[in-house]
């Protein structure tokens, strides 16, 4: 393996835009814009919790309960740092990755961050119905959902904020992220 095939390369090339990670709460549609926009743009896509679960053989929910949330923040941080990535990808990666360790830092230090924006509402109504697939939700319901959701972005807002572009998920296209990452 040569020596530019470990190396990433960050916005380096006139022909893309490098690295794209897309960020944001679970149900705020990253891994569906990722595709689009990693369509439009002619890139490759990749998923992180995918991989995470590719790697460990099992779905997050069941990594969860088998070995707890830092053990999976800990694996979470090394698939993003650890995984080699073609030189323009777009990468959509878990509501929660950039909160923990440096992992933010980490990603705007290689790419560029997309922080797709929603409020608790929104979220709180494309999260009601997909609780068994998300184990931090604990099974919350209607008012204690939204109230689970609306805690975490305060908590959250601190990390997704240092984000290179913050978009407003409600509207967001393709389209409408290419233009805002060829500003």
């Amino acid at each position: 393996m040569s020596n530019n095939e470990n190396k990433i390369s960050v916005n380096s090339s006139h022909d893309g835009l490098g690295l794209i990670f897309l960020v944001g709460f679970m149900g705020s549609g990253k891994t569906t814009l990722g595709r689009k926009l990693a369509s439009r743009l002619g890139y490759e896509f990749m998923d992180l919790d995918h991989i995470l679960e590719t790697q460990v053989g099992m779905s997050i929910t069941e990594y969860f309960s088998s070995f707890g949330e830092d053990a999976f923040r800990k694996l979470e941080s090394e698939v993003l740092k650890q995984t080699k990535y073609p030189e323009n990808t777009v990468i959509s990666t878990g509501g929660g990755l950039p909160c923990f360790f440096d992992n933010m830092q980490w990603m705007n230090t290689h790419g560029k961050t997309v922080y797709i924006k929603l409020s608790p509402k929104t979220l709180a109504d494309r999260l009601e119905n997909e609780k068994e697939k998300r184990p931090v939700l604990n099974g919350a319901k209607g008012k204690d959902l939204f109230a689970f959701i609306e805690g975490k972005l305060t908590d959250r807002d601190k990390f997704y904020s240092q984000a290179t572009i913050i978009a407003d998920g409600l509207s967001l296209t393709a389209e409408k992220v290419e233009q805002l990452l060829n500003k």
